[in-house]
């Protein structure tokens, strides 16, 4: 019997020896990009051939250790909240072996709430797009993987918007290749704020924007779009209808370097470097990354010709644990041949098809040599963020960026049959326009915030000083000789203030309410120059005329969050936002303007809720709004314009968006609106029960994406409902059908430790079932909304398809 018990404990020790020789451990630390452990963050380990997961949080330090790893090849994920997902794949456990992986996760404003209770949600982890658990308005955050893997390598950041809830964007001239416009809720271009970095940036003639302008989507890791004026911390010239923060690329623990190629339909071609230094110095301190980049086309329309040399360079310095210093400058330098007039008649596209825009022919009007332009921008900032201990935290960006638009386009007018004049009467010694529009602007971003117990403390302030050179002069097309007065020259300087203060107070563990207010202070000093009497006129002889006009507003803000469940949260929100006029508003004879406008305002209501189980997200809201519209003038008695505020308007619906894993790498996104945007009846508006333009009554989106093992794979469409153009003054005068866009891409890369890691082949066709809709009519005459020939539209462009090689090295690893 002893004998018999000796044995099989010498025989369970050699079975419990073999074990612990088999099993292997991984551990590392995760930190942020500076280097800074980060604490109880959750790394979870998965063995490629199958099995269930393992799990462990960090210590204070970020360290982390999983062990009992059977021999095999392994995916690694760190996450944590306010920080973007990392993932390692093909990382290799031989018997009684052990691997040291340090995980690095993003500095970013971009913080997709992917952990519920210690876990990762699978849902939100390979959602493209979703709000998060610390949501206090609508809003949706797309990811970097959205952008790395399923939009078109030459996209711009309007088409990365598209497939968020109740976006809508076209560029008739093919992805990535012109000036395209984003709409959502009833709201134009200029009826929302434009941030880079959460830096605004806007023209300074009208607050809008320029899609092929300051940051291309190669400067792009993530979006943050806030569908609403946001709290009294949102600064910004447009908090009107919402903001749009473009996120740079973050800087990366481990060095990299990346050489793409691209080719596509209508000879699209892009070539790229990157580069990710890794951090480095005696104190490994010093982080640097950049991107340099041409991208050349055709363009789907006829010789509407496109040509970017960009690039960026981003670069960080840890002080110590608590200060990081950010350095970012970018350049874009672009030239095209996209003319004054977005697109053709229908009798045109009748007689030459759907992709006629301008002709090889130097004696017809529409040449395109005789249409070019030539944009270059700038546009750098100094950041430092800085724990300064006892719940204070800095956060200062200074900045400047330059934007110079130099255009030459021949104007001819289409006519009633839908052609030009012949090439005698639309080539003249006065047809084309020499325009200028520049700008540079300075400002600084400062904002403090005090944490304690019972809430958090945010103030700061906002200014920014720009100054600006304009004017149009006719010019003779073929010599390129100007005219001695110009229809319109001026200079200006704009100066902007905006003080905020706001408290988030937690009423307890689970419920906040936030209240604050912002002061929006906007001033012109404006210098416009005797024209030839297209705009200001002679001015009685006066070289020019000067003008001075301020503006303010105050923007209280408050929301209300409700942590219902660690992963489910509710909110509501009250919040003014304002838009500020353009220059415009003196552009009248003799510049005699008696009263000036106030800017226009908005009050936005909503509800909404954020659920995220391990598989499936959900995300809802309800909104209100009540905004006032563009002016309108007339003259008094003396002459001069008296601008007044038209009739307000009111927009409201719904929003929904989620995603599901159907089985682990197969997910299903949704989303859906459906609402409403029209100007406000009443017996003293004419236009009152109307819809604003270009506001669809429902969209729907759809994404079905599957990932696993270094391929990813993903289909999208994109339906937008019913919607309406306007004819000139006139309201609601054309019906814009439905449309759908449906793209596919597939991508493979290479990951682990490879010293190839980054190496990747990606695949992609837009407009995948090659639809050709009509999006947009302007039409002929004001006098009939009937079809016309002379009718100039917008339509989808035609199916494209890209493929792109990227070939990484990874030393070191």
């Amino acid at each position: 019997m002893q004998h018999t018990s000796r044995t099989c404990a010498v025989f369970l020790l050699g079975v419990f020896s073999v074990f612990a020789q088999q099993s292997g451990t991984i551990s590392g630390v995760v930190a942020d990009v500076t280097g800074k452990g980060i604490p109880n963050a959750v790394v979870t380990v998965r063995n490629e051939a199958g099995g269930a997961p393992k799990m462990a949080a960090t210590d204070s330090e970020g360290k982390y250790s999983i062990k009992d790893l059977a021999e095999g090849s392994y995916q690694l994920e760190a996450a944590a909240p306010s920080f973007a997902l990392s993932r390692r794949n093909g990382v290799r456990i031989t018997a009684a072996g052990s691997a040291n992986v340090n995980m690095s996760l993003n500095v970013s404003e971009l913080a997709q709430s992917i952990t519920v209770e210690g876990s990762v949600s699978m849902a939100a982890e390979s959602a493209p797009m979703q709000s998060t658990l610390e949501a206090r308005s609508a809003k949706t955050e797309i990811s970097p993987e959205y952008i790395q893997n399923y939009a078109s390598p030459v996209a711009d950041f309007s088409e990365l918007l598209n497939n968020a809830p109740g976006t809508f964007s076209v560029n008739p001239n093919g992805v990535g290749l012109g000036d395209s416009k984003t709409y959502f809720r009833g709201f134009k271009d200029g009826q929302y704020t434009m941030q880079a970095d959460g830096i605004p940036f806007n023209d300074t003639n009208d607050p809008t924007h320029h899609s092929w302008a300051f940051f291309p989507s190669q400067f792009i890791a993530g979006v943050d779009f806030d569908r609403s004026p946001g709290s009294a911390s949102a600064v910004g010239p447009t908090n009107y209808g919402g903001t749009v923060n473009l996120l740079s690329r973050s800087v990366a623990l481990q060095p990299d370097f990346r050489l793409t190629a691209s080719y596509g339909s209508f000879n699209t071609r892009m070539l790229a470097f990157d580069a990710d230094s890794g951090q480095f110095g005696k104190n490994k301190n010093h982080s640097l990354t950049i991107n340099i980049h041409q991208m050349l086309s055709d363009g789907y329309q006829t010789y509407n010709y496109q040509k970017r040399v960009a690039g960026f360079i981003k670069y960080q310095y840890r002080l110590n644990d608590r200060t990081t210093f950010t350095l970012f400058s970018g350049l874009v330098d672009l030239w095209t041949n996209t003319p004054n007039l977005k697109g053709p008649s229908r009798a045109q596209i009748a007689q030459y098809g759907d992709n006629y825009l301008l002709s090889g022919d130097p004696s017809q009007p529409n040449y395109y040599g005789y249409n070019v332009y030539h944009v270059q921008t700038d546009f750098n900032y100094i950041g430092v963020n800085s724990d300064l201990g006892r719940g204070w935290k800095l956060e200062n960006k200074v900045y400047t960026y330059r934007y110079w638009n130099k255009q030459y386009y021949n104007n001819p007018s289409i006519q009633a049959n839908g052609f030009f004049l012949p090439g005698a009467q639309s080539i003249t010694a006065t047809s084309a326009v020499d325009k200028l529009n520049g700008y540079r602007k300075v400002g600084d971003i400062l904002s403090v915030s005090h944490e304690t117990a019972r809430g958090t403390l945010r103030t700061g302030i906002w200014y920014e000083w720009a100054y600006t050179d304009r004017y149009q002069i006719p010019s003779d097309p073929r010599s390129g000789l100007d005219t001695v007065l110009p229809n319109f020259h001026e200079h200006f300087i704009t100066s902007t203030f905006q003080p905020f203060v706001e408290y988030e107070y937690r009423v307890t563990r689970d419920i906040s309410i936030t209240a604050g207010m912002k002061l929006a202070y906007y001033r012109m000093d404006l210098k416009q120059f005797a024209d030839n009497g297209k705009t200001v006129g002679s001015l009685g002889g006066a070289p020019y005329t000067e003008h001075s006009a301020p503006y303010h507003a105050w923007n209280p803000s408050a929301d209300l969050r409700y942590k219902i469940k660690p992963n489910w949260t509710m909110y509501a929100q009250f919040a003014e936002g304002n838009a500020i006029p353009p220059s415009s508003v003196f552009d009248t004879k003799g510049a005699l303007v008696a009263v000036t406008p106030k800017p226009t305002a908005v009050k936005t209501y909503q509800v909404g809720s954020v659920v995220k189980f391990n598989r499936f997200t959900l995300d809802a809201d309800a909104y209100y709004s009540h905004f006032q519209n563009p002016y309108s003038s007339f003259l008094d008695a003396a002459g001069e314009a008296f601008f007044y505020q038209t009739g307000p308007s009111n927009t409201k619906g719904v929003e929904v968006e989620g995603n599901v894993t159907l089985v682990r790498g197969l997910s299903l996104y949704l989303n859906a609106t459906a609402g409403s945007a029209k100007y406000q009846g009443g017996a003293k508006y004419a236009n009152g029960g109307l819809w604003i333009q270009n506001t669809p009554n429902n969209t729907e989106g759809a994404g079905l994406t599957y990932a696993t093992r270094g391929w990813s794979v993903g289909m999208f469409n994109k339906r937008v409902g019913r919607m309406y153009n306007d004819n000139g003054s006139v309201n609601q005068a054309f019906t814009i059908d439905p449309f759908n866009v449906t793209n596919l891409f597939i991508n493979y890369t290479v990951r682990g430790d490879s010293y190839l890691r980054g190496t990747k082949i990606r695949f992609g066709i837009n407009n995948l079932l090659d639809q050709h809709n009509i999006v947009s009519i302007n039409g002929f005459s004001s006098k009939s909304n009937a079809p016309s020939p002379g009718d100039v539209l917008t339509l989808l462009p035609a199916r494209s398809i890209s493929l792109t090689m990227t070939f990484g090295y990874a030393p070191g690893r």
